[in-house]
């Protein structure tokens, strides 16, 4: 991949700098010292992965984001060196596209973890803009159908990625107090800022969010959020777990993997909802749950910040519904009243 790097301070840019480049696979496009020599090199030279600081004079990480994505849109992961003191900022550059975050490395005293860590995430997004990777299509191939079950219960399934945050802000905030759905979302996130955006979603929504528990059951009344890097899934015994595999899926935590594992276990009724992302994680699941019963909502092209996951969706003839962000939970709330 050709990487830009994008980031005020020379040490970071060194640090970056060598672990981008360690194993050889990966090369530099660029490196841009502020967000307006950022947008003016995309204009140009768009990379195959942005790192993009949060925190920099005059055009900040946020404001880089909207204006790369507006004219000349590129997959950015965002570095900080802060996650707690910089996840609004995050949350807010998700919001115009960003796909992820993660810890900066500095060049001198940065721990084998953190290098490990970013290159992680680069090996991931790289399989991401490759999504017919064989590791995709041989996950997809093992993925078994549901077997019959009780329509008796009922659960809001919500799926997001870049763009994610604030399109999840934008359905919760309607959601009302007494909603009697349990409510289970995965949003593509590093798992250090997991906590933090369950937090920042509770301050809109009028029922709190909180990151899901190995063992947690859904039940009417809860909105859980994914909390790992490890992908949801919904065990037999109808409790929430977390599972490394598949290993090879790019999306962490996977929609797919957490949808399909609906369809073979959930015993009830499903609303299953899918947002702003890049890639088509969530789009072969959500028609797996339609042809099962399950009612399905599309975001819709003009209100994604990423029209990718939930256009995915829609040519696969997935989505029952394909509605903007701010419509969508009136939808629901019509829906899960008619559900027997």
């Amino acid at each position: 991949m050709r990487i830009a790097i994008v980031n005020d301070l020379p040490m970071a840019v060194e640090g970056l700098r060598r672990v981008v480049e360690r194993r050889g696979k990966h090369s530099i496009a660029w490196v841009a010292y502020n967000g307006e020599e950022a947008v003016r090199h995309c204009l140009t030279d768009v990379p195959d992965l942005m790192l993009l600081d949060m925190i920099m004079p005059g055009m900040n990480g946020v404001e880089t984001t909207r204006e790369v994505m507006k004219n000349s849109p590129c997959p950015i992961l965002l570095v900080t060196s802060s996650v707690n003191k910089n996840s609004a900022l995050v949350f807010e550059a998700m919001g115009h596209g960003a796909l992820d975050a993660v810890n900066t490395p500095v060049l001198h005293g940065a721990s084998e973890e953190t290098q490990q860590s970013l290159l992680r995430k680069i090996s991931m997004l790289a399989i991401l803009s490759r999504p017919n990777s064989p590791e995709v299509r041989d996950y997809y191939r093992s993925m078994g159908k549901r077997t019959p079950s009780l329509k008796n219960n009922k659960i809001l399934a919500i799926g997001a990625s870049s763009g994610g945050p604030q399109a999840l802000a934008t359905v919760l905030r309607d959601i009302p107090r007494d909603f009697a759905l349990p409510v289970v979302i995965v949003q593509h996130v590093d798992a250090h800022f997991a906590s933090g955006l369950a937090e920042w979603l509770s301050t809109v929504s009028p029922l709190p969010v909180r990151l899901a528990c190995e063992g947690d059951r859904p039940v009417g009344g809860t909105i859980l959020l994914a909390g790992s890097d490890d992908h949801l899934v919904l065990q037999k015994d109808g409790t929430l777990g977390y599972s490394a595999e598949p290993v090879d899926i790019p999306y962490r935590p996977s929609v797919d993997v957490f949808w399909h594992s609906l369809d073979n276990f959930w015993q009830g009724e499903i609303i299953a909802v899918l947002l702003t992302g890049m890639g088509r994680d969530g789009a072969k699941s959500m028609l797996s749950l339609r042809q099962s019963g399950a009612f399905t909502i599309a975001q819709d092209r003009q209100s994604c910040a990423v029209y990718g996951m939930p256009k995915a969706a829609v040519e696969l003839g997935a989505a029952v519904k394909v509605l903007p962000v701010e419509s969508i939970m009136g939808e629901v709330l019509k829906n899960a009243n008619k559900m027997v």
